[in-house]
């Protein structure tokens, strides 16, 4: 897989048809999106900024497919939330110097970090109406911004929801990011009133006492909800994410696939390494 500068070339080269989209994993949550007229890029988190500012328990388990100040060619950088892992301040603002005209689309709960650490204009910036359809600045994608739960849905009346998902329609094929979630009243619903996702990337580490007490760590979804979940709403692909990059914060690859192995045995998955393609075809 290529790495660095590489991999940006390998991104520039190639060309996205028809009903098609080119999604690359960045790690954890991070991903990068080709389309026909733009890069998106998704929660990149490609620096080591958590283990330097809460310590060694949090040091990366790899090393980033692609430095931020390499990404010269995001059309938009989307944030779900501002945990470090999905608003690193440090990417974020590698990008946005790297990539000058790109757009950064997040809760209003980011703005602030975004504007400060991240040194982001705010002619740059985008807050999304929960349900509301817009159009991503410089390509054709249409993205409905989708409140989620970590754990709770949390609204503010000045800066909105906390945590958001993104249902992304673009080239005839339909992604959904849900951030960081888990299972919450009405999210079904809201789901299944919006297209069905052909790719659904969906955070599955789990969660438990000693990661919440003792790390600090809120957890997502469990192997058995995204399996429920995945037959509930009738993904195309499953992704599941969230659950590679710290040592510490991760469940065995095998529970993940004993669940859907019971609870949604047909459901097709797939796991996308840092720094590899999976070019989806409808």
């Amino acid at each position: 897989m290529p790495t660095g500068k590489d991999f940006v070339q390998h991104m520039n080269n190639l060309t996205v048809l028809p009903h098609s989209l080119a999604i690359y994993g960045l790690g954890q949550m991070g991903f990068a999106i080709k389309g026909p007229d733009g890069v998106l890029i998704i929660d990149a988190c490609l620096t080591d900024v958590i283990r330097e500012r809460f310590g060694d328990s949090w040091a990366r388990a790899y090393s980033p497919p692609v430095e931020p100040g390499q990404l010269s060619n995001v059309t938009a950088c989307l944030v779900t939330h501002e945990h470090m892992d999905h608003l690193d301040p440090l990417t974020v603002a590698g990008v946005a110097v790297a990539s000058p005209d790109a757009h950064f689309i997040s809760p209003g709960w980011c703005t602030e970090i975004l504007s400060g650490e991240c040194q982001v204009a705010a002619a740059r910036q985008h807050v999304p109406v929960a349900g509301q359809p817009m159009t991503i600045p410089g390509t054709s994608a249409r993205l409905t911004a989708i409140p989620s739960a970590h754990y709770a849905k949390e609204y503010d009346d000045a800066k909105g929801y906390r945590w958001f998902g993104y249902l992304i329609e673009w080239n005839g094929v339909t992604v959904y990011h849900a951030g960081d979630t888990i299972i919450h009243p009405g999210y079904v619903d809201t789901l299944k009133s919006l297209p069905t996702a052909d790719v659904a990337i969906i955070p599955v580490n789990g969660r438990d006492w000693c990661r919440e007490e003792l790390l600090g760590a809120v957890g997502n979804l469990m192997p058995v909800e995204a399996a429920w979940l995945a037959k509930e709403c009738g993904w195309s692909v499953v992704i599941p994410g969230h659950n590679d990059l710290y040592p510490t914060n991760v469940i065995p690859q095998s529970a993940i696939l004993d669940a859907f192995s019971t609870g949604a045995p047909r459901q097709p998955l797939k796991w996308v390494q840092p720094g590899e393609l999976y070019y989806y075809v409808k």
